[in-house]
């Protein structure tokens, strides 16, 4: 288990993530809505995954969602 993530840390490696898979590090004007949204959802998707967690002999997270 890592220590606490930031939003920011969140944040980047949803970034990182949707730009290693869409194969894009800065998408096109026409793309820039649906790449946001993306690294939005998969940012939500970890901050809901970091809050529901449990590691046995570790103090809980804090239940504000980072993001």
């Amino acid at each position: 288990m890592t220590p606490d993530a930031t939003p920011e840390d969140v944040h980047a490696a949803a970034l990182q993530y949707v730009r290693k898979i869409s194969g894009f590090r800065v998408p096109a004007a026409h793309n820039r809505e649906a790449f946001d949204a993306a690294v939005a959802a998969v940012a939500a998707a970890t901050a809901q995954l970091l809050a529901a967690v449990e590691v046995r002999g570790v103090t809980p997270r804090s239940s504000t969602p980072a993001g």
